[in-house]
């Protein structure tokens, strides 16, 4: 399957592929460039023998001081007709870059890209709510940065700000 998936992207979207690794034994990781993620994943989706048709996970690496860029985008998807095949998608940023949102084409990334930008502070354009899911309103900064600092920015909180929770206005939305 890997070599079918390899062949698909190299004659149809070679042009968005920035590299290519086997980062973890049976999982072929495929690097893209931010603007290719969208028209490689709607394909892939539906694509004849491929179809990658279920989002598996979606987060981010901050690689600070390691790689360059400095973030990763991950996203890792699986067939639910062939559940053996799974495919990894990097996407590389720049500190302040953007990706595409991928929300119109799997509706289960609209909380994990709204994570990554609490968290990392990577923002997804187009999708339809980037704002925070896990940290208070007024949180300063994203957490999972390794340039975060441990004891944070000396910001307090009330209990009731820790305790707002989004949901009932998420699933309004």
């Amino acid at each position: 399957m890997k070599e079918t998936i390899q062949s698909f992207l190299k004659d149809k979207f070679s042009y968005f592929i920035s590299k290519e690794e086997e980062i973890l034994t049976n999982l072929p990781t495929f690097f893209l460039k931010p603007e290719g993620i969208v028209p490689v994943l709607s394909t892939l989706k539906t694509a004849p023998g491929i179809e990658l048709n279920y989002l598996n996970d979606l987060t981010a690496i901050d690689w600070l001081g390691k790689k360059t860029p400095r973030f990763e985008v991950c996203y890792l998807l699986r067939s639910g007709n062939k559940s053996s095949t799974r495919v990894q998608f990097r996407v590389a940023l720049e500190e302040g870059e953007e990706v595409p949102s991928i929300i119109n084409i799997f509706k289960g990334a609209n909380w994990p890209e709204r994570e990554v930008y609490d968290l990392f502070g990577i923002r997804f354009t187009g999708h339809p709510r980037m704002d925070r899911l896990i940290m208070p309103d007024n949180f300063q900064g994203h957490p999972l940065r390794k340039d975060y600092p441990l004891e944070g920015f000396g910001q307090d909180y009330l209990v009731e700000d820790l305790l707002t929770i989004h949901l009932k206005e998420d699933m309004e939305a």
